[in-house]
């Protein structure tokens, strides 16, 4: 697929089979994050990686009870170090937020790919699913996906038409 088509096609996925994901599957997504570009090439993230059948679901919980979450074999954890990371982008910011969401859609991307479904996930209590996979204090959860094999087919929402979203040479 040609990576418009890639983006054209991917959906939300909220139901997902049980099959296991090959292992070089698996590898080729996570390449896809590491991959990405950041902020003076910083790489101030790291992805957990949760299969545990148990820790899925108490991310379930701390995930306003989202059960599908915990269907797929895996959730992906997106996490990002604002101490680590480029800290004046735009001269106003720290580059974390961005840098960790451009790798998490690399792996959203890939895993489109190759047939897997994931579904963005930003309604959660960070302090939950930091102390249910320890993560360090200093460390900020950014997303999690679910991540396997769909088993819907959701239909295409819409997006908003070009002239709305863009403009030339001016605001």
């Amino acid at each position: 697929m040609k990576v418009l088509e890639v983006i054209q096609k991917r959906r939300s996925i909220r139901k997902y089979k049980e099959d296991p994901i090959p292992e070089d599957v698996l590898q080729r997504v996570l390449e896809a994050a590491r991959l990405a570009p950041s902020g003076k090439n910083l790489q101030p993230w790291k992805f957990v990686i949760v299969r545990d059948k148990e820790l899925k679901n108490r991310l379930v919980h701390a995930s306003a009870g989202q059960f599908f979450i915990a269907e797929a074999p895996i959730i992906v954890v997106a996490c990002g170090f604002p101490d680590e990371c480029y800290s004046k982008m735009g001269r106003y910011m720290k580059s974390w937020p961005v840098d960790v969401t451009i790798a998490l859609e690399h792996l959203i991307l890939q895993a489109h790919e190759d047939g897997l479904g994931t579904c963005w996930v930003g309604s959660f209590e960070e302090e939950a699913v930091k102390s249910i996979l320890n993560v360090p204090e200093s460390v900020k959860v950014l997303a999690l996906t679910p991540l396997g094999y769909p088993d819907e087919d959701p239909p295409f929402r819409g997006r908003k038409s070009l002239d709305e979203i863009f403009s030339y040479d001016k605001y």
